[in-house]
C-alpha cells in the first residue's frame, strides 16, 4: 500500500447501510458510509447545518439523514439535498481487497497545515 494512503478497516466491518467514524486527534472525525448497493463514501462527520454526527444517521441510497434535525446528505457531494442549502466536504476513498483506504492528507488538521501568523 502507498504511504499517502491510511488502511482503516475492513469493509466487511461497516454494516450495509451503516457507517464507521474515524478519529481524527486535533481535526474533524470522518463518517465512513457502506451503502445498500455496497458503495464506500466519506465525508467529515458534521452536518452543514447544526453540525449533527453524520454517522449517526440513517443511509438510504447514497444520501445519510442527519440525526439531530434530518436534513438529508449526499454521499456522493456532500451536498444538502432538497431544500436545505449548506455542504460538507467529502474524504476520497479508496476499497481495495476489501480494505477501505483513505488519504494520509486527510487525517492532518487543517490548522497543522495553516501558516502560522507571527507578531512582529
Amino acid at each position: 500500500m502507498p504511504a499517502d494512503w491510511i488502511d482503516i478497516g475492513a469493509v466487511a466491518d461497516i454494516p450495509l447501510r451503516g457507517a464507521r467514524t474515524v478519529t481524527i486527534a486535533g481535526g474533524d472525525d470522518i463518517g465512513v458510509f457502506r451503502t445498500g448497493d455496497d458503495r464506500v463514501f466519506a465525508l467529515v462527520n458534521r452536518c452543514p447545518h447544526k453540525h449533527g454526527p453524520l454517522s449517526q444517521g440513517i443511509v438510504h441510497g447514497h444520501a445519510v439523514s442527519c440525526p439531530l434535525h434530518n436534513w438529508r446528505i449526499s454521499l456522493a457531494t456532500g451536498e444538502a439535498l432538497g431544500e436545505d442549502k449548506g455542504c460538507v466536504p467529502t474524504v476520497p476513498v479508496e476499497v481495495r481487497d476489501g480494505r477501505v483506504l483513505i488519504p494520509r492528507a486527510a487525517t492532518v488538521p487543517a490548522t497543522a497545515t495553516a501558516p502560522v501568523a507571527r507578531a512582529a
